[in-house]
């Protein structure tokens, strides 16, 4: 089984992207990306120094974008993808990646939801001087307990001996200063004390966005980084992307559940290395390649047809959506789980300044799920409701 991985911030370096551009349509997709994230993307990813790539607000939407680049040139079609992959995951901003990569969101959506969430946590960030390091090495009870003592957090518990700590410079000097027994203090290039209670208000910003957002259940499954949970759900996989912005990552559980699906293959999207270097410590007896330059291609376009095999998620949905007709505010005619409605009926209205517009069922079922709360604000097209077609 095939698994693709997504890698975190920190993970970037500058000029990484350069070799990507010799393949046909990266700049064009990178420019299209970049429009929609409103960054030179391209720039940035080629041109920019580390310092400019290390700011959270340029990071955050670079990562994600030269994921999905690098996807396209390994699947040429996203079905291939959904075929071969048995399931994905992201580290931290990775996650977003993932969910995109999924079908989750497109990746229109995901530019706009990473380049808000590096803006809201780079505006969090701000408002002390904090940090990540890396706690390598030493009895995992004692870098516990050092981290505790010096009032800091374990941000992402990466598994192979490698836990990050996260919290106030001063906080970090301190661990550094007087390290566990047997254990190294590695700094991140990082911007703030991401996954912690300090970017709390990163966490109401994206909440807000979250609710707007329309999305699909996932075309592949897709292992939290929360818990190493196995999520199906698009509005699950949706609300984990914001409650991760100041929950710890679990990276050493999502690697466990890869072995529990019987992962025979790995592959890290760009900027990669990092990801790729923990799981070779952690899942013996598995192929793992580091996708960092068009170079890696051949490799990769092996592996996908040695070790790509069907999820078992389904590709033919058994539900229909019903979509909103216009902007405004919805009120359910349906609301009960189960209720049976009829092929033109009026399952909801939506409210605008000017007028009421009934949203009809198109075909006859019973409600699977309602997509939005009663009252919410929708968008125009915005699927509202999932209906399970009648029989016959």
């Amino acid at each position: 089984m095939l698994v693709i991985v997504c890698p975190g911030q920190g993970s970037q370096t500058p000029g990484f992207l350069t070799p990507w551009l010799a393949i046909p349509g990266v700049r064009e997709r990178l420019g299209w990306l970049s429009a929609v994230a409103g960054m030179d993307l391209l720039r940035h990813g080629t041109e920019s120094d580390e310092a400019t790539i290390t700011d959270t607000a340029v990071a955050q939407p670079l990562i994600v974008a030269s994921g999905l680049v690098s996807l396209l040139a390994l699947f040429e079609h996203p079905a291939d993808g959904f075929r071969l992959v048995g399931a994905g995951a992201g580290h931290s901003v990775g996650e977003i990646t993932a969910a995109a990569a999924g079908g989750v969101i497109s990746a229109e959506q995901a530019m706009v939801f990473v380049r808000e969430r590096g803006r809201a946590m780079a505006e969090a960030s701000a408002v002390q001087p904090t940090g990540m390091s890396a706690v390598v090495g030493g009895d995992p009870d004692e870098v516990a307990a050092a981290i505790s003592s010096h009032g800091l957090t374990p941000a992402n518990i990466n598994g192979a001996g490698q836990v990050v700590a996260a919290g106030t410079m001063d906080q970090l000097a301190a661990l550094s200063a007087a390290p566990p027994a047997r254990a190294r203090v590695i700094p991140l290039k990082v911007a703030g004390a991401f996954h912690t209670e300090h970017m709390a208000p990163a966490v109401d910003v994206l909440s807000g966005y979250a609710k707007a957002m329309s999305t699909h259940d996932a075309r592949v499954p897709l292992v939290s980084n929360r818990d190493g949970a196995v999520v199906h759900s698009g509005r699950d996989v949706l609300g984990r992307l914001v409650s991760q912005v100041s929950n710890p990552v679990r990276w050493d559980l999502t690697m466990e559940t890869f072995a529990q699906l019987g992962v025979t293959g790995i592959i890290e999207v760009p900027p990669a290395g990092t990801l790729a270097g923990l799981a070779k410590r952690v899942l013996k007896d598995v192929e793992i390649l580091a996708l960092k330059s068009p170079d890696d291609l051949e490799q990769a376009h092996r592996m996908v047809k040695e070790h790509g095999v069907s999820s078992g998620v389904a590709q033919d949905p058994t539900w229909r959506l019903v979509i909103s007709p216009a902007k405004g505010m919805v009120s359910f005619t349906h609301s009960e789980v189960g209720t049976a409605v009829e092929t033109g009926s009026v399952v909801a209205t939506v409210g605008t300044l000017r007028d009421t517009y009934e949203v009809v069922a198109p075909h006859g079922g019973r409600v699977v799920e309602w997509l939005v709360e009663d009252g919410d604000p929708v968008s125009p097209g915005q699927p509202i409701l999932r209906l399970h077609p009648q029989e016959g």
